[in-house]
């Protein structure tokens, strides 16, 4: 069998299809290592990705790693208070300026040769360094990235022509405003390897709470599924349900609590999901083609009580269970988009809106076209 090239493979996909009549994504697209590095240049380069949250880099000479489509990056507050985003690579021999997921510093100080910069990124001492000729300084400072804040997080672009982030995230901003997630407290990380592609979380999250009476029991006993809207806007979905009281799962009726759930996706790989004094974001990263990482941050309310944290580590072992429930299923799905059994399937009209409008919006960039004309749809 003649294998396909990469511009068939994204053909198969018809990306003008409305909902009633389309498909998901081919298989190949979960699976084909060619489409998962096209993800890494054409997806995560471009689009403003989740690095970490405010809280972490609050004062002067606070400073946070990440890693952006396989490229390592620092963010840091410098002394002027002004945020900034760097390459964590030195300029002498690449190495990693910065080795600590976070913390604090005067200086940033390349372990490996002794290079320093400064919070500012500018090249501040080369040690052993006389005689070098033509070398100038100035123009071997770290290599900036574009960064912005935007609630209680930090995001950056590797893209030097991007669009500002207020105008990537569109009218999410104006959604999220009320529910004032800024008053939270950051109190827990959990992390989930998944053998699946990221898609197939994302996937998982979008389908408009089809699996949740299925799969989650104790999450659909306090919500209201009947009435489980979808809305689709600009690069985000959001899903959110009426909660309903029900005993019928004491620990997530304890802890999932308020008049409504809300369940917010923003292209590409973000979620945040919001009930009455608590929120928990999932950010998904692509490992490789048939593995993803997802973070987990835990935000609530109340954080000071002895009682208040009980009810959060409960709350956050609801959470865990739910993700446990989403990744044994996430990961057969993998294994059986490997099969010879299946290409594409068909998507719900009443639940499965989000999906399409990710998969219009991954093509989209994976095929070189405009996110605008998809959004506006």
């Amino acid at each position: 069998m003649m294998t396909q090239g990469i511009a068939e493979i994204l053909a198969l996909y018809n990306d003008r299809a409305q909902l009633a009549e389309a498909s998901t994504i081919p298989s190949p697209w979960y699976v084909d290592t060619r489409v998962a590095d096209l993800e890494l240049e054409n997806v995560f380069s471009k689009t403003w990705q989740v690095i970490g949250r405010t809280d972490q880099i609050q004062k002067p000479g606070d400073f946070l790693t990440f890693t952006v489509a396989g490229e390592p990056i620092v963010a840091v507050r410098g002394s002027d208070g002004q945020l900034r985003a760097f390459y964590n690579v030195c300029r002498h021999h690449a190495a990693a300026v910065v080795t600590e997921s976070c913390g604090h510093a005067q200086i940033l100080h390349c372990p490996y040769h002794g290079w320093n910069y400064g919070l500012d990124g500018s090249l501040k001492g080369m040690p052993e360094f006389e005689g070098v000729k033509g070398f100038d300084r100035s123009a071997n400072g770290l290599v900036p990235v574009k960064v912005a804040t935007w609630e209680k997080f930090v995001l950056v672009n590797l893209d030097p022509n991007a669009e500002p982030v207020e105008r990537f995230l569109g009218r999410i901003m104006q959604r999220m405003a009320p529910l004032e997630v800024t008053k939270l407290h950051y109190v827990a990380s959990r992390q989930y390897d998944i053998a699946c592609n990221w898609k197939v979380f994302v996937d998982n999250y979008l389908d408009g709470g089809y699996h949740v009476p299925h799969l989650h029991k104790g999450l659909n006993s306090v919500l209201d599924y009947k009435q489980y809207t979808i809305e689709n806007e600009d690069r985000y979905c959001l899903q959110s349900s009426p909660m309903v009281s029900s005993d019928e799962d004491a620990a997530t009726g304890a802890t999932r609590k308020g008049d409504r759930a809300w369940y917010f996706w923003q292209y590409p790989n973000f979620m945040i999901n919001c009930y009455a004094g608590y929120m928990d974001t999932n950010l998904v990263i692509p490992v490789d083609v048939d593995h993803c990482r997802v973070i987990f941050d835990f935000y609530f309310g109340e954080v000071a009580t002895e009682a208040a944290r009980k009810y959060n580590e409960e709350s956050i072992a609801v959470g865990d269970r739910v993700q446990s429930e989403d990744l044994g299923i996430c990961e057969a799905v993998q294994r059986g988009l490997k099969s010879r059994a299946y290409g594409a399937g068909r998507l719900s009209v009443r639940r499965e809106a989000g999906e399409h409008l990710f998969h219009r919006l991954l093509a989209a960039d994976l095929k070189g076209q405009s996110r605008s004309a998809i959004a506006a749809d």
